[in-house]
């Protein structure tokens, strides 16, 4: 078999004048010319005066937008600067009814005090004519006592638990008196008060509120409550009972190395001491509407 009759014959459209793998024409422009046109139309026209970058121009556009903004940050001063009285009188007007609530508070409490110092004079001079209603003040004496309801002195001991102090910060001086996260907690509240008590306790108080059957210890928000009433840091907590045995009964408990361990780990203060005399006032009395005895001999 030839040549020419293994490729065949050429087709009509195979003229001798017509390639068949023409090269693309943007291939072509792209070798031929380095530059995309738009440089040299953008050459043109800033050779005609028609260039779009004047400095007049860019000069007003600046203005403008300077112009906006200042205007936009005015706007916003003012609205800041009107709201600023509103909501310092708010804050006033909250201050005064917050400390109106606690005076009240004051007075209520002690008007309950003298109400209770008359009822128990009355109920004395009442009872105390015969046998039977001095015996009947003896059990009540006995049952105030232990409802923790009469002040009460004697030697004891003092634990003292504290959060850390803040370190000053002096990259911030806007900020001088920054307090630190608090670290003492509820819960080491009440294993302390539940060690003193295991330890031979006769009387507990946590602050100036005394403990008693049914108060309660806990947090609310970053507040402690003790009975519902708040107790600002440092949180004093006082025993009375014999000293030495409260100190050896504490020094071994659970709570105590608890203390220990949060005092080295985050810098908490946590102090014990004895003391000669401690005086704890009375718990607040609750009204019982129900109760029933267990347990008797």
């Amino acid at each position: 078999m030839s040549d020419s009759e293994v490729r065949g014959t050429p087709d009509a459209g195979d003229e001798p004048g017509v390639r068949r793998n023409p090269t693309p024409s943007l291939l072509t422009a792209l070798l031929a010319e380095g530059l995309d046109p738009g440089y040299a139309a953008a050459a043109e026209d800033r050779a005609r005066g028609h260039s779009l970058n004047r400095p007049l121009h860019a000069g007003l556009w600046c203005g403008a937008g300077a112009l906006v903004l200042g205007l936009i940050f005015g706007v916003a001063y003012a609205e800041a600067t009107d709201r600023a009285p509103g909501t310092e009188q708010v804050r006033r007007d909250i201050i005064a009814q917050v400390d109106a609530a606690e005076a009240r508070g004051t007075d209520l409490t002690r008007a309950r005090d003298d109400l209770a110092a008359r009822t128990d004079a009355a109920r004395t001079a009442a009872l105390s004519g015969d046998a039977q209603g001095a015996a009947v003040l003896d059990r009540i004496a006995d049952l105030e006592q232990a409802a923790a309801l009469d002040t009460v002195h004697g030697p004891g001991l003092t634990v003292t638990l504290a959060d850390p102090v803040a370190r000053p910060d002096l990259s911030d001086r806007s900020r001088p008196g920054a307090d630190a996260t608090p670290v003492i907690i509820d819960r080491d509240l009440q294993a302390v008060v539940n060690s003193l008590w295991a330890s031979g306790a006769e009387a507990v108080a946590v602050g100036n509120v005394r403990v008693g059957p049914g108060v309660t210890i806990r947090q609310a928000g970053g507040a402690m409550l003790v009975d519902n009433q708040p107790v600002p840091a440092p949180y004093v907590i006082s025993a009375i009972g014999q000293p030495s045995r409260l100190q050896t009964g504490f020094v071994v408990s659970d709570a105590y190395v608890r203390m220990s361990g949060v005092a080295q780990l985050y810098g908490a203060g946590f102090t014990v001491a004895d003391s000669d005399d401690i005086t704890l006032p009375g718990a607040t009395a609750r009204e019982i509407r129900s109760a029933r005895e267990v347990g008797g001999q």
